[in-house]
């Protein structure tokens, strides 16, 4: 690399670092099968293990919404920071 040009290395941000944990809680709660692997309590007739699974639907791409504005917000941060 020449000297005018710094390298570039990832940065952890406290967005960044928020957004991935957004993505990890889905993940997380989806393994941790024990967690749900039951039939009681039902929801409008349907066992536990369907609907926990079913309710993470919208609430995962809440999540990734969220994570997704998190770094974009970050993004514009740091090219309105570079343009100064």
């Amino acid at each position: 690399m020449s000297e005018d040009q710094p390298a570039k290395t990832p940065v952890i941000t406290p967005r960044r670092a928020l957004a991935g944990i957004c993505l990890v809680i889905p993940f997380v709660a989806l393994l941790w099968v024990d967690s749900y692997s039951r039939l009681t309590p039902e929801f409008i007739g349907i066992p536990f293990f369907y609907w926990y699974q079913l309710a993470w639907v919208p609430v995962g791409a809440a999540l990734t919404y969220a994570a997704y504005v998190l770094v974009r917000a970050e993004e514009r941060a740091r090219k309105e920071g570079g343009a100064r």
